[in-house]
């Protein structure tokens, strides 16, 4: 089992990112709150990870905190809920804003998801509401957005921004009108990810 990377971080295609440790290249699959807070590229990072074994693929996926690993972790030991939605959740959502949302029996906030219809989000509640009774929401210390992050070309972000929200499940049209209702001159790819989010919610 891998459980952590450091290495440089040499690309970021969200939701992928790729991260050099010692001459090879680990890909790895991140929430979208994992993306705002990573460094610019060429910069050094050290990433908690999972590893999924299919007969087909060995995906590894990232993690800014232990945290948030361990949280993943936890939604996927559920019924129905494997690594994409759990990403899909953990993207549109800090692990904190979930922990409020299943405690305040809030479904409305979940099924905001892609993936996640109004059963699945009631059957996430209750599974999740004994899990998470010794977890404590710890507000972050770690900024969003990693403000030094750095883009070449604007329509480059915005292209990277509506990719990953299609990979989370939205549909390319949804995602496309998120991105383009938002978009700034020289804004990041993470900025109008969490910006198209956070006005899809």
């Amino acid at each position: 089992m891998i459980g952590r990377l450091r290495g440089i971080l040499v690309e970021k295609q969200p939701p992928f990112i790729i991260v050099d440790v010692s001459g090879i290249g680990y890909e790895l699959e991140v929430p979208m709150t994992t993306l705002y807070q990573l460094p610019e590229i060429n910069q050094e990072i050290i990433i908690h990870t999972h590893l999924v074994v299919r007969e087909d693929a060995q995906l590894l996926y990232g993690f800014y905190a232990k945290r948030e690993r361990e949280f993943f972790r936890e939604l996927i030991r559920l019924n129905g809920v494997g690594p994409k939605l759990a990403l899909a959740l953990m993207s549109g959502l800090e692990v904190d804003e979930m922990i409020q949302c299943i405690h305040a029996e809030d479904t409305s906030r979940l099924m905001k998801v892609p993936g996640v219809g109004k059963k699945t989000a009631e059957r996430l509640l209750v599974e999740l509401r004994d899990r998470l009774k010794t977890w404590e929401r710890i507000p972050s210390i770690a900024p969003l957005v990693a403000e030094t992050a750095q883009i070449s070309m604007p329509m480059s972000a915005e292209n990277d921004a509506v990719s990953a929200l299609v990979s989370l499940g939205f549909k390319p049209q949804e995602a496309s009108k998120a991105v383009s209702a938002i978009f700034e001159e020289g804004l990041t790819s993470e900025e109008l990810i969490r910006r198209a989010l956070k006005g899809m919610a």
